[in-house]
């Protein structure tokens, strides 16, 4: 597939996506917008594909959000009108598999159209996160209310009232829980797709299985969640366990985090 604002590779499994508009700061216009839906419908569709890193080119930005130069060539119909995150967004496009994002350097607005829908994001240590939106006047709405389920109503209430008074810090947003972890920019890249690797050699129908059950009941109360779960281990786990060989099978050597 062939793309104007992004960069695709697929090796053993893992599929690596590079937001590629450096020179905007990684925002993104209409062409992105199309080309992420048109990328997430052949991801889903593409069973060679068991895992996605989400990452962005050049060095002073992961994404500063909507390119405003450009806006997005809305329909003039407001009531026809969509939302840009239903094609940024994995989950909104039915994508089950696990999607690490690894951002650096300034992460503002809408960057977290996917943000909000990955599985884990590491950071690097130099990223700032911060939302521009009040400042200019602007309704901060989709952003925030997907990241108050992500981390404590109080930051993310503070992350969209102060605008760009405040940029919270990567450490800040490893301690909040919105980041799993913090690496050094020049490690991140590496230690994100050795991640995703040791994912993608698990068995895919297990992996896929576990995103969409987690994802697919996050908004159910526990008791409607608990139900629903039984479904997806009743359905995944004959396939997956057939995936693995019991003879012979050793443990991995495991890490301390």
């Amino acid at each position: 597939m062939g793309f104007d604002t992004i960069l695709y590779d697929v090796t053993d499994h893992v599929a690596t996506i590079t937001i590629n508009r450096p020179e905007a700061h990684n925002s993104f216009n209409a062409t992105m917008v199309d080309e992420f839906r048109r990328l997430w419908k052949d991801i889903r569709e593409d069973d060679d594909v068991h895992v996605v890193v989400l990452r962005a080119a050049g060095d002073k930005a992961f994404c500063t959000g909507v390119d405003v130069r450009e806006g997005l060539d809305l329909h003039e119909n407001f009531w026809s009108q969509d939302d840009p995150g239903q094609g940024l967004s994995p989950r909104a496009n039915k994508v089950w598999k696990p999607v690490i994002a690894a951002v650096h350097g300034m992460v503002a607005g809408g960057a977290f159209y996917w943000l909000n829908d990955c599985d884990f994001i590491v950071s690097a240590d130099d990223a700032t996160f911060f939302d521009p939106h009040v400042s200019y006047g602007l309704t901060s709405a989709l952003e925030p209310i997907g990241l108050a389920r992500r981390i404590p109503l109080g930051e993310a209430m503070r992350w969209a009232l102060v605008g760009l008074d405040e940029r919270m810090s990567a450490e800040r947003a490893f301690t909040i829980g919105l980041v799993s972890e913090l690496k050094p920019r020049e490690e991140l890249w590496e230690h994100v797709d050795g991640l995703a690797r040791r994912i993608a050699a698990k068995p895919a129908v297990a992996v896929q299985g576990t995103v969409k059950a987690v994802w697919e009941t996050l908004d159910m109360d526990r008791n409607a969640a608990y139900a629903v779960a039984w479904n997806y281990p009743g359905i995944g786990n004959p396939i997956g366990t057939a995936e693995v060989s019991r003879d012979g099978f050793v443990k991995p050597k495991w890490t301390l985090r």
